[in-house]
Formats: C-alpha cells, structure tokens, sequence
C-alpha cells in the first residue's frame, strides 16, 4: 500500500481548499491531499531534520505546499524529541513499553532538540480558506497540538487525528481526552477511519474525523 493512501476516501469526501498538516513527516499525507484536491493549499509542519529534507526535496517545485520545520504545542520553546528507528513513530513523549511491542523497529534511537511554536506564530487567519482541515498526526501529542491551535480553531470546518486507546507513548491523552476536549469546544464526532487493532483484537489506535458543530448546522440548513 502507498503510504497515505489509507485517507483517500476522507479527503475526497470533504473537499477542503486548506489543509493544515500536523506532523508531516516525509510528505506522505501531503501527497495523497494533492492528489485529491489539487487545488487545496497545504501548510504542513514536520519538527525532525531528515524527514523534513526529504519533504522538501518532494514539494520545492510546488507553490501552494508551505512546509515548516517546527511542532505545534502550547506554547513556543525548543525542547527534545524522541527519534524511532521508523521516524514516523517520533514523538515529543517518551516510548512507553507498548510501543516497541505493538510495532516492532519502532524503538528510540537518539533524540534531537526541535523547535515548538503556536499555530498562530505562523498561520494568519485569512490564510485559512474554508472549508479548512486540521490534521494531526503527533504520536500521542495530540492534545498539546490541539491546544497550540486553539486561537485559530474556529476557522476550521474539520479536525483529522489520529489518536490511541492505549498509552503507546508516556503520559499521553488518549481517545476520550480528545474527543472530551473538543467536545467542550463545540466538536462533534463524524467518524473512524483506518482502525489498527492487537493479536487479541483490541483497538490500539484509529484515526478520528470531526466536525466543527457551527459549519455542520450552516451544512444542514442548506440542505
């Protein structure tokens, strides 16, 4: 399977003209958007040296693929990330046990300082074209992301997360923190996508789809 390819049906669906794209890694989900909507704008943050090259070596030809080498959390401020032999699998929490025996060749090889800042610091509001995505994909950093996106959270018709039901990283906020969150902010719960199960058939991770609650009651009164 391409990587990525797993949120087509997501992305064809919504049609977003943004896309802020959390965690970017190598550019894999910022491939799969411009296929799907070749028109989108696209600001993806990715904080790690290697996979943020490769991301430029992929999008330097493309105008409307903006990448930033920074995290996005609550407050700006240089701090350690914790490198996985899969890069994919870094996160800015230490590795809980699960982590390397759910996904073996995911195990910390080296950490790096990386730089955080709040989505604000380098997004303007009315560079956000509605309808507008947040995806995150943080390796149980959901919440602190979230959290640096708040100021422009309301500019958005869509949060993408990908969030777990088990501690694969140290101290992280799992599915109900999230959802309980966004809930308080007025988000509701659209769908589950891409769900990732154990040996025993128990839910360790999927990726969940809101809904802004003020864009889905404009939508409904269209209708």
């Amino acid at each position: 399977m391409v990587a990525g390819v797993e949120h087509t049906r997501v992305l064809n669906k919504l049609r977003c003209r943004t896309v802020i794209d959390i965690g970017a890694n190598r550019g894999q989900f910022a491939l799969v958007t411009r296929r799907c909507l070749p028109k989108a704008r696209i600001f993806s943050f990715e904080p790690l040296s290697e996979p943020a090259k490769r991301f430029h070596a992929v999008f330097y030809k493309d105008p409307n693929v903006i990448l930033y080498q920074v995290a996005i959390g609550p407050q700006a401020c240089e701090t350690t990330i914790h490198v996985s032999a899969a890069d994919d699998s870094s996160s800015l929490l230490p590795f809980s046990p699960l982590q390397e025996r759910l996904f073996p060749g995911t195990c910390e090889i080296g950490t790096e300082i990386v730089k955080v800042g709040l989505l604000s610091d380098y997004v303007r509001p009315e560079e956000i074209f509605s309808p507008a995505m947040l995806k995150l994909d943080v390796q149980g950093f959901e919440l602190e992301a979230l959290r640096g996106c708040e100021e422009l959270l309301g500019r958005f018709c869509y949060v993408y997360a990908e969030c777990s039901f088990i501690e694969l990283y140290s101290g992280q906020a799992l599915v109900d923190d999230i959802i309980d969150w966004l809930r308080h902010r007025g988000w509701c719960l659209r769908g589950i996508y891409n769900m990732t199960y154990d040996r025993r058939d128990r839910s360790i991770q999927a990726d969940f789809l809101f809904e802004n609650s003020c864009f889905a009651s404009k939508v409904r009164k269209a209708i």
